[in-house]
């Protein structure tokens, strides 16, 4: 069985449990203290991945870090009919695209998050102002897919463009990072809530439930 080094408020360990939810692949969590513990930094942990980054699996014996790397491991191995990582070169390739798109939101938004949330020292403002540039586009690029009647990143089913980009958009108020003018992103994350077999992590619920009454 696939272990899952995990953070329950990592939006990186959270897009794994989603997307294995999604598929129904029996995992195991092994808990890491993130914070304000920094399991993640010290030598058991790093034995496992020398970045000491979070999350990291292990799939009886064969160890793999990041997150996007995993995403494309998972689908690779159990997403046999290739819906969510196609084969068509055009549309693995745009997927990758977002992949890298993805790795951008963790150094904006999820690096505001981690300085409102968690005490972190970094530039917020700067981070704020590097995720509004990146939304603005994914905001345009999913007005135009909307207007071609196609509401995800790549194509006219969800693909792992929209699970690596989704956490880190859908927690960016938590970075001081406000959607209310993203119309476009807004009904994107309804869309990706509404993917049978989705599941939440806190900061981010369920269609039909109210965060402000949990």
């Amino acid at each position: 069985m696939i272990k899952l080094y995990n953070e329950q408020l990592s939006g990186n360990c959270y897009k794994l449990r989603l997307f294995m939810a999604l598929l129904r692949i029996a995992y195991e969590r092994v808990p890491v203290n993130f914070h304000p513990g920094r399991e993640h930094k010290q030598a058991e942990f790093l034995a496992l991945n020398p970045f000491g980054q979070l999350p990291v699996i292990d799939d009886d014996g064969f160890v793999l870090r990041d997150a996007q790397a995993i995403l494309v491991y998972l689908a690779s191995r159990h997403d046999g009919a290739g819906t969510w990582f196609p084969a068509d070169p055009k549309r693995r390739a745009q997927v990758m695209l977002w992949l890298t798109v993805a790795e951008d939101i963790t150094r904006s938004a999820s690096a505001a998050r981690l300085h409102d949330a968690f005490g972190y020292d970094l530039d917020a403002p700067a981070c704020r102002a590097a995720a509004h540039r990146l939304f603005a586009h994914i905001e345009d690029h999913l007005g135009d897919r909307e207007a071609a009647g196609e509401g995800w990143l790549v194509g006219a089913t969800p693909t792992l463009a929209d699970i690596a980009c989704f956490p880190y958009i859908a927690l960016a108020p938590e970075g001081g990072i406000a959607l209310t003018r993203y119309p476009a992103l807004g009904r994107w994350i309804a869309r990706v809530k509404s993917i049978p077999g989705f599941v939440g992590m806190p900061g981010i619920f369920a269609l039909g439930i109210d965060a402000e009454a949990t």
